[in-house]
């Protein structure tokens, strides 16, 4: 691209929200006016590029959101914005608006999106925010964090019943595709057993075998986190009842775990990308995506960025079946 200042940009969010999006975007709005650039923000992610939905934003317009979940910014998935005609549309409201580059906070979808509008001559920065922590690019997501800690105090008052009750628990986390999540609360939470999509299902061996170990070491109670790639959380039960004669019970935690203030580590890692993103752009980089890599933020050509795969670190599986072989 021609390498012209920067004068205006838009920010918007895109996907499942994430605990820490605020906290982004009042961190892009306030560095971009330190830089001497104006901001605008477009509401309902691609789809309200493609509708001119935007609202001007100053400094004041990020007052007291650092602490809020959801995005003030509200979210959307864009049909529109997957043709070729949504994404000229929006280009056109980029050039009506006088937008010269456009951050976008989300996951892949996002930055998918933000690819083909780099193609179409508007800079794009993406800056990962989603629960999954699936993105290969960024060793760390805004949200991740906090979205464990919802899921392990849930898990925690879920083993207070279970334990009272001498049950089995049965938990779904959400993840996508992806296990990271689903492992990291297992660990956290001194769960029985955990299922993750990155792992061949054995039934007998990672959840027979598994409750009836904890058993024999004197457990009363069990708990079994399901991330939502392996399948129901329902099936599962289902089968620990025909095969050990157990009635457990089976929660879902779903989208309760995408939302609350974000924590102190989204909070911070949400700002320091907001920082940068505005960063790159004000010395001549975009399309490109942002994202922390051993402790520090660094930015990644999109494409290349795209097409980076994060494997599940499977030691931490090996420290789970470690923990359960005895009583909690």
């Amino acid at each position: 691209m021609e390498n012209k200042k920067i004068k205006r940009i838009g920010v918007l969010t895109s996907g499942g929200d994430a605990p820490g999006m605020n906290a982004a975007v009042r961190a892009v709005v306030r560095t971009a006016i330190s830089y001497g650039m104006e901001c605008v923000g477009i509401r309902r992610g691609w789809q309200g590029l493609i509708n001119s939905d935007f609202i001007n934003m100053k400094s004041d317009s990020v007052n007291h959101i650092l602490s809020r979940g959801g995005t003030i910014l509200y979210t959307a998935r864009s049909d529109d914005f997957m043709t070729e005609e949504g994404r000229k549309k929006a280009v056109s409201t980029c050039k009506m608006l006088g937008i010269d580059a456009v951050i976008a906070i989300g996951g892949d979808g996002t930055f998918r999106g933000a690819l083909e509008l780099s193609r179409l001559g508007i800079p794009v920065v993406g800056i990962p925010a989603t629960i999954d922590n699936d993105l290969g690019c960024s060793n760390y997501t805004i949200g991740f964090d906090t979205a464990c800690n919802t899921a392990i105090e849930c898990i925690d008052r879920l083993r207070d019943t279970m334990q009272s009750h001498e049950r089995c628990s049965v938990v779904e986390v959400m993840g996508r595709n992806a296990g990271f999540l689903a492992l990291y609360v297992a660990i956290a939470a001194g769960a029985t057993a955990v299922l993750v999509p990155e792992r061949e299902l054995d039934f007998r061996k990672d959840v027979v075998e598994r409750i009836q170990n904890a058993r024999l070491a004197g457990n009363t109670h069990f708990m079994i986190v399901v991330a939502e790639g392996v399948g129901s959380a329902f099936e599962i039960g289902a089968r620990i009842k025909e095969e050990l004669g157990m009635d457990p019970r089976v929660t879902v935690l779903g989208h309760i775990q995408r939302g609350g203030s974000p924590n102190a580590r989204d909070r911070e890692t949400a700002t320091r990308m907001g920082y940068f993103a505005i960063k790159v752009l004000a010395e001549g980089r975009s399309n490109c995506i942002v994202g922390t890599q051993q402790g520090g933020i660094v930015d990644i050509p999109i494409e290349e960025a795209l097409g980076m795969k994060k494997r599940l670190q499977m030691e931490r599986y090996n420290v789970l079946e470690a923990m359960g072989n005895f009583s909690r």
